[in-house]
């Protein structure tokens, strides 16, 4: 009859870990919020997507930036591959209307539906809530603050 080595994969009573030497109890790390930036379409101004995803980076999470002239299809795929908890979309040529549903139709082709959907940069504030109603969860404008962003991503990220 095979036997384990003692310690390897028990806890002593109350939850300490063996083998620590000093008793005291390992912390759980908490998984780290996983975001994807991308720019999709033609759009070719990321100061702004690589600013949001400088300020995420700072705020403790795990940022995937994509790059620019991203296919809906390339970021869906990216989210997927990357078990992103959210996908930061952003917008400088207008072309957002067009791009984020087929962004959405992607993720749900792709099972990833569940994902939180951001969009930030030029945006008119009367499409607003078209796009809420297609399924992003937050628009971000221009001039909004970083924390605002950590801030709501924390609090609704679904990990």
């Amino acid at each position: 009859m095979r036997q384990e080595a003692q310690g390897t994969r028990c806890k002593a009573k109350g939850g300490e870990g063996l083998g620590g030497g000093n008793g005291s109890r390992r912390s759980v790390e908490k998984r780290k919020i996983r975001v994807l930036i991308a720019k999709v379409g033609l759009d070719g101004h990321d100061r702004g997507a690589k600013f949001v995803a400088h300020e995420l980076r700072n705020a403790g999470m795990e940022v995937i930036y994509t790059g620019i002239r991203q296919t809906a299809d390339q970021v869906a795929s990216a989210a997927v591959q990357e078990a992103v908890d959210v996908v930061g979309l952003s917008f400088l040529s207008g072309d957002h209307m067009v791009m984020v549903p087929k962004v959405l139709e992607k993720l749900k082709h792709k099972g990833k539906d569940d994902v939180t959907l951001l969009v930030g940069g030029i945006i008119l504030e009367k499409q607003i809530p078209q796009l809420l109603d297609m399924g992003v969860d937050q628009v971000f404008l221009p001039g909004t603050h970083p924390s605002e962003i950590v801030k709501y991503i924390e609090q609704n990220a679904g990990h």
